[in-house]
């Protein structure tokens, strides 16, 4: 099979909150479309917080991934979040995500970044085997979070 990462732009929004709804729906987060497509636009427009690609399998969209950018002492300079990774139902258990993952890898290892990080549901253990089969450990900590926006 194929995979292709390919840079969304403004053109494709639509495609992508398509695929962002896809993703919060499965994983039962709440979406607020205005909020998605505002944060999605300003990612697109300065490359200096991340990136985002559509993952193409055989020419067909399969899912989307997201890196972010961060600055941490502990790890020693500039740190990536792979912030979301979304495989289509059809796509999974192919070694989409797992290629998607090497993809990012080598972006963040091309960029500098000394550490990435990936948040996983607790419940979700079969994602959990496939990242600490990856090289990804658990810190036994929690990731606790504070909102600055309404």
């Amino acid at each position: 099979m194929k995979i292709d990462f390919i840079a969304p732009d403004a053109a494709d929004l639509d495609s992508f909150i398509k695929l962002m709804r896809e993703l919060y729906a499965h994983d039962t987060i709440s979406f607020d479309e205005a909020h998605a497509r505002a944060a999605l636009a300003g990612l697109l427009n300065n490359p200096a917080h991340g990136s985002a690609w559509f993952i193409n399998a055989d020419g067909s969209v399969a899912g989307y991934i997201v890196v972010t950018f961060g600055y941490s002492l502990e790890f020693q300079g500039v740190d990536a979040f792979l912030d979301e990774l979304f495989i289509s139902k059809p796509y999974r258990r192919q070694g989409i995500g797992r290629r998607a993952i090497a993809f990012a890898e080598l972006v963040c290892k091309e960029r500098g970044v000394r550490a990435m990080h990936l948040e996983v549901d607790r419940a979700n253990t079969n994602a959990q085997s496939l990242y600490r089969e990856l090289g990804f450990m658990d810190h036994d900590r929690y990731l606790l979070t504070k909102w600055f926006i309404e």
